[in-house]
This record gives C-alpha cells, sequence and structure tokens, in this order.
C-alpha cells in the first residue's frame, strides 16, 4: 500500500470512528421525573373514612413516602408546588403554616409559589413559616415585593442541575385585587403574567436551560379572556412546561398547546387537597431535544405505597 492511500484509509477509519463515538453520544439520554402538587390546602391528614369519594386520599405521611419511593428509583427528580399551600382545615386555623411548611421540607420540595390563599394570615405569616419551616424557594417573576416581608424571600427563578441538564424554573400568580384583602397582600405589585413569564424564560433559555418550567396560581381556563394557564401556553414563548393550580382541576393529561414561536407547550394540573401526585418523565437526547416519555396523575392513598 503507498503512502497516499494509506493516509486516504487511515482517514476514514477515523472519520468512522468519530462518527461511532458522536453516534453513541447522540442515543445517549438523560431522563428527569418532574413531580408536582398544587391546592393541597392544608390537607396533613387523609380525607375521612366517611364512604365519600375522597374517603382515605391524600395526607401527607401517604405523600411522603410516595415521594420516596419514587426517589428510590429514579435518578433525577424536581418536586414543585403551585400554591395554595395553607387555609382549608383547622391545622392552618391554628398553626397558621407552620406543620405544612414543616412537612413539605420534609419531602425535600424544589421550589414553590404563593397562590391567592397564602396570604389569608398576612404576608408577614406566610415569610415567618417559610424561614422557619420551609426553606425552599419561592420562585414568582410577575410579584413585586419591594419593601413587604417577602422582599428578600423570593426569587424570580431557579436553575437546577439534575446531572448535565440545566433546568430553569420561574412561577406567576394571579392578581389579588378582588380575590386578596389589600391588607393582607400590601405592597406587592401584580404584573402581566404573560411579558412578565415570557422575559425570564428568553433570559433562561439564552443561560443554557434545556428546559424552562413556570409554576402557575393562573387557573387552566376560563370562559372569558382572563389570563390563564392556557392563554399564556399559547402567547408565550420559550416555556416548555407549565404547573398549573388554582381552579383544582383534576387533569387525566396534560394538555397540549403550541405557543408563539410555533414550540409544542404542556400544561398539567392535579386537582386540590393532595390527592393526587403529578408525575412527568421526560427524555433528553444530545442537542437539547426533549420529549415527555411518560406521565401519570398518581392517586395519594395508603395502599399506593405499602
Amino acid at each position: 500500500m503507498n503512502r497516499r492511500k494509506f493516509i486516504v484509509n487511515s482517514t476514514f477509519a477515523a472519520g468512522a470512528t468519530l462518527m461511532n463515538v458522536e453516534g453513541f453520544a447522540f442515543e445517549h439520554t438523560t431522563r428527569l421525573t418532574i413531580l408536582h402538587t398544587n391546592d393541597v390546602h392544608s390537607r396533613l391528614d387523609p380525607f375521612p373514612l366517611d364512604g365519600s369519594q375522597n374517603a382515605g386520599k391524600g395526607g401527607v405521611a401517604s405523600r411522603a413516602s410516595l415521594i420516596q419511593k419514587i426517589r428510590s428509583e429514579v435518578e433525577h427528580i424536581l418536586l414543585l408546588d403551585a400554591g395554595d399551600i395553607f387555609q382549608g382545615t383547622p391545622y392552618f386555623n391554628i398553626f397558621k403554616g407552620e406543620p405544612e411548611m414543616k412537612a413539605m421540607n420534609m419531602m425535600g420540595y424544589d421550589a414553590g409559589i404563593m397562590g391567592n390563599h397564602d396570604f389569608d394570615a398576612g404576608m408577614e405569616n406566610f415569610a415567618q413559616q417559610l424561614v422557619q419551616h420551609g426553606k425552599f424557594p419561592i420562585v414568582m417573576c410577575n410579584y413585586g415585593f419591594a419593601e413587604t416581608p417577602m422582599e428578600n424571600l423570593y426569587v424570580p427563578y431557579k436553575i437546577f442541575k439534575r446531572g448535565n441538564l440545566k433546568i430553569g424554573v420561574t412561577g406567576v400568580g394571579i392578581e389579588m385585587l378582588g380575590l386578596v384583602p389589600e391588607n393582607l397582600y400590601g405592597k406587592t405589585i401584580y404584573q402581566e403574567p404573560i411579558t412578565a413569564a415570557t422575559r425570564i424564560a428568553a433570559d433562561l433559555k439564552k443561560s443554557g436551560c434545556d428546559m424552562v418550567i413556570c409554576i402557575s396560581h393562573l387557573g387552566d381556563k376560563y370562559g372569558d379572556n382572563k389570563v390563564s394557564d392556557e392563554i399564556l401556553a399559547k402567547e408565550s414563548e420559550h416555556i416548555d412546561l407549565i404547573i398549573g393550580g388554582h381552579t383544582h382541576r383534576f387533569f387525566d393529561q396534560p394538555r397540549e398547546y403550541t405557543n408563539k414561536n410555533g414550540k409544542k407547550v404542556i400544561v398539567n394540573q392535579v386537582g386540590w387537597g393532595g390527592i393526587r401526585l403529578g408525575r412527568l418523565d421526560y427524555e433528553f437526547s444530545r442537542g437539547g431535544a426533549k420529549k415527555l416519555e411518560k406521565n401519570q396523575s398518581i392517586s395519594v392513598e395508603k395502599n399506593i405505597v405499602e
């Protein structure tokens, strides 16, 4: 074999080897499991065994066991809550949110937002319970908290690293005027959520995030033009997933919309009272491609985790 032919053959061989290496890398996938709740409303105990539709369901003990079981099976997890942590049982009336925050901290929530009922004992109370017992970040981009007790206790977004993934998480809250007494939200400034969330989502994508999640307490959809998760999904850009709350809807399947850029946006919500735990399993491939591989709305009850 002459020298020229040797060089040519060697070059092809090296190229083939490189293609195999790159092919392997391209086929390599990373999986992320997103667990989520919304509108738990201080339901620390299961619903009473009274023969009703929800009898025996819910309760933080069963939810904690379920989350722990999933953590033992899955490497990369994000656990998120879409607001209305407070209000609904005597636990809140007596303890003002302390046991709710302690339970969420124990379960390892990564982030949450404030729903309208989280203002019910005043912002000072929410801030106090969060600092003393919660310790997970509140991510909200459309509430201005300057000169309020929440001023230094929230962030407009947070980036989580899971394996080789960067996941950006932001959050939006509902307009409080007419829904929350002014003396409870004080100087909090409500900003239009679509504009705010789109701006943050764009920044997160520019910073290299593989996925942008918006936790929302807007409600899934309404019969008028009131801003909702449906409108947010259709009118925003750069958001991949919306975890919803407020309207207490039990989605059997996540809803799929197309945003202003023609990209797919998934919206999910799991009712209220801690009756269900949402689970979304995403698969990420090299080059930023991702798909929702599996979804579950898991009934939280004792026999699920035994």
